[in-house]
């Protein structure tokens, strides 16, 4: 199997950057969660247009916006795909702020072994010896948290089965990963602006000043990681790309352990420990991979 050591790269870069929204949510406290939606939609168009610039992909927005003009399915699909997004968006900001998270965090671990299962179904990917192996450890690790939390619920539902349907489609349209995001904010920014004006979100920002500095930043942390994320799942194999997804969750878990002092269940250990075996089992073959294909000149 070949993978790409800049989509491992980029899979990284992009669960560090989503490991710092939730915390960075609480900062734009009084906005309620569907303002702070509907900001992020209206701040991430300027982050991620002047992202396109810097990176030199005008060339390449101009393109892909006139290939949606010429095939008219994908110019369909795009509404598909950005309310696909805004759904997980809304999950991700809402639960928190309504003390759901540990239903959240159990959907973004069964989300990579999701995602695996699709990949082996509709991709007919197949997984390495250790690929499977870390992948059994995940599984151990996300039976034994259900079984400890049962926090099934449909905060879990959405977030585990709404991705996979969302990467196959934007796979399938083979729109590059910040044009793809760029359209898909201008179908929802119509939809955004009316949010903000019927919930008076001016008067709140009139009220708090320092929210005009700290909007414009969660655009540009959104632009980022999910531009990341785009690019990634378009250059690895859909089953590695799952498993490189338990970083994340990883990473809150560790955050939200080591710096924000919440409390430790010792019998989290048989979750997290599986799962943090799980992701070194994946580094080590990743790292193994390409060491290998640099080797034979790939």
């Amino acid at each position: 199997m070949n993978i790409s050591g800049r989509g491992v790269a980029l899979s990284l870069a992009s669960s560090v950057l989503f490991v710092t929204l939730p915390g960075y949510i609480h900062s734009l406290e009084p906005l309620t969660s569907i303002q702070v939606i509907a900001h992020r939609v209206v701040w991430s168009i300027p982050m991620v247009l002047l992202l396109v610039l810097f990176t030199r992909q005008g060339g390449v927005l101009r393109d892909a916006g006139r290939r949606l003009l010429r095939e008219p399915w994908l110019l369909a699909c795009l509404p598909l795909t950005a309310a696909m997004m805004l759904i997980q968006w809304g999950v991700f900001i809402w639960a928190p702020m309504v003390g759901r998270t540990l239903e959240l965090s159990l959907g973004y671990f069964l989300l990579p072994l999701t995602m695996v299962l699709c990949g082996r179904v509709f991709y007919g990917e197949r997984l390495t010896t250790l690929q499977a192996i870390a992948v059994a450890f995940a599984l151990a690790g996300v039976l034994h948290e259900l079984w400890l939390t049962r926090a099934f619920s449909w905060f879990t539902l959405i977030t585990a089965l709404g991705y996979p349907p969302y990467f196959m489609l934007r796979r399938k349209m083979a729109v590059d990963s910040l044009s793809g995001f760029v359209f898909e904010m201008i179908v929802l920014l119509p939809f955004a602006l009316a949010t903000l004006w019927i919930t008076d979100s001016g008067q709140v920002l009139e009220e708090v000043p320092r929210l005009w500095a700290l909007l414009p930043l969660l655009g540009l942390i959104s632009a980022l990681a999910f531009g990341a994320m785009m690019a990634a799942s378009r250059l690895l194999p859909m089953g590695l790309f799952g498993i490189l997804s338990y970083v994340e969750p990883v990473l809150l878990f560790a955050i939200a352990v080591l710096f924000l002092g919440e409390a430790f269940n010792p019998a989290q250990i048989w979750t997290y420990g599986p799962i943090w075996i799980a992701v070194l089992l994946t580094g080590w073959d990743s790292a193994r991979l390409l060491r290998r294909q640099a080797r034979r000149g790939l």
